[in-house]
């Protein structure tokens, strides 16, 4: 797998533009399956998860076509066949495909899906959402089917906010009898983005973004033109990555109010932020912006993560990089995914004292970091690592990086267009001798 090469220490200045949601596009994806007609989606970043749910989407039959930032899905030949399980099993937002193709066929196939190893998480809160509306489901020897003769609007309680059975649950009920309302909602903003753009293929739903969403089912869908919201997981890795590594940065397209824990945080710790508010009338991707001016060790905090308006455990990682650096002892405590804190060790290996006990991580600051040789165990754990690396003296490696290119687009180019000195060494890379003398430095041992 693919290397990255980090030369630390350097200031990051400049301006780099947000791209579209990883999580956002992906329900958005799936929720195409609901129309016979085509559908032009906006902003949507080259990535690779995206590409994955794509080819899941070819093999339900949709024709597409991806050019720049604009992807394009025919849905007119859809069928509810069991895509391949290699292909499921590499994202775990592939489990999406089964609240739409049940709300359009009423029925559908799917296998085990896959993602990070960051903790479990089950279908039994999706099943239990559909299973509401008067779907079954049976469990086949590598996966699921679920069937319904119809689907009847009703009142669902989840048991906890979990998004992607809220996200189901919408998918499969606005073409539901009826009307449905959904207590205990996840409430985030890609959950909003979800229902704009189904309700600009003629969809009614209504109270996304709070934890009681009504759908009215309604007949038929049709295809919609729609711009993905931008993604405030890579506005907040990008605000870190300032905050570690000192200088100004400004973040275009990023929205604060989809940031206001981090930024609290931020707040908090020392960091000043400057942000937009763009006026409701103008188009929010062009105007908003985020700026940050680093400098200096930031001050600890004591986080605990939480479901969306709290602190997101998708920045738990990136946060607890840079607390490594704090003047003092921090505290985060992961609530949602019980091995979110398994990366922590790599990070000692740069010089960090962290004590994990359960789920929280005791953090005491130290002046600096050192480069070092250290390993992505998932998507956002890479990106902390690559945090740790630009902020550390000396270089580091990160192997396993391809996992970054799951939820991060351009990472590499958009970090050195900022000044940041990294590189992407693939295995066949003629610059694997650098590697070797880089690991020869920091008395490290890699087989290349």
């Amino acid at each position: 797998m693919d290397k990255l090469l980090i030369n630390g220490g350097r200031r990051l200045e400049g301006e780099v533009r947000i791209s579209g949601a990883k999580n956002a596009v992906l329900p958005i994806m799936a929720a195409a399956l609901l129309t016979s007609g085509t559908c032009v989606i906006k902003n949507v970043p080259r990535l690779d998860d995206v590409s994955v749910m794509l080819s899941v989407l070819q093999e339900l039959s949709v024709r597409s076509s991806w050019h720049k930032d604009v992807l394009r899905l025919d849905c007119a030949h859809v069928s509810p066949v069991a895509p391949s399980p290699e292909i499921l099993g590499q994202i775990r937002a592939s489990n999406l495909i089964l609240g739409p193709l049940l709300g359009r066929f009423k029925e559908a196939e799917i296998g085990a899906c896959g993602g990070c190893s960051i903790g479990c998480r089950p279908m039994n809160l999706h099943f239990a959402a559909l299973e509401a509306l008067g779907s079954k489901i049976l469990p086949l020897e590598t996966g699921y089917f679920a069937f319904a003769k119809s689907l009847q609007g009703n009142v669902v309680h989840l048991a906890f906010p979990s998004v992607g059975a809220t996200e189901n649950l919408i998918m499969a009920a606005v073409l539901a009898e009826g009307r449905t309302v959904l207590h205990n909602a996840a409430a985030e903003p890609e959950i909003v983005d979800l229902a704009g753009f189904i309700n600009t293929m003629g969809g009614k739903i209504s109270g996304a973004g709070s934890n009681v969403i009504t759908i009215d089912g309604v007949k038929k869908l049709n295809g919609a033109e729609y711009t993905v919201m931008p993604d405030r997981i890579e506005t907040g890795t990008f605000l870190v990555a300032g905050a570690m590594c000192g200088g100004s940065l400004r973040l275009s397209g990023a929205r604060a109010e989809h940031n206001t824990a981090l930024l609290a945080a931020m707040q908090q710790a020392g960091i000043s932020c400057t942000y937009s508010m763009p006026n409701v009338n103008e188009r929010f991707e062009e105007e908003s912006f985020i700026t940050l001016h680093g400098g200096g060790r930031p001050r600890p905090l004591q986080v605990v993560t939480a479901s969306y308006p709290g602190f997101p455990t998708d920045m738990q990682p990136q946060l607890t990089a840079m607390l490594s650096l704090a003047q003092g002892r921090s505290s985060i405590c992961e609530s949602i995914f019980e091995n979110r804190l398994a990366f922590a060790k790599e990070l000692k290996k740069m010089g960090a004292t962290i004590q994990t006990q359960d789920n929280c991580a005791i953090i005491d600051g130290v002046a600096k970091l050192n480069g070092a040789v250290v390993k992505a165990m998932d998507l956002r754990a890479g990106a902390a690592l690559a945090l740790a690396g630009l902020a550390a003296q000396g270089r580091t490696v990160i192997e396993q990086a391809a996992y970054i290119d799951r939820g991060y687009e351009d990472f590499v180019g958009k970090l050195s267009s900022l000044g940041a000195d990294i590189t992407r060494l693939s295995k066949q890379s003629e610059q694997g001798k650098q590697i070797k003398k880089i690991t020869t430095a920091n008395n490290c041992r890699l087989v290349v």
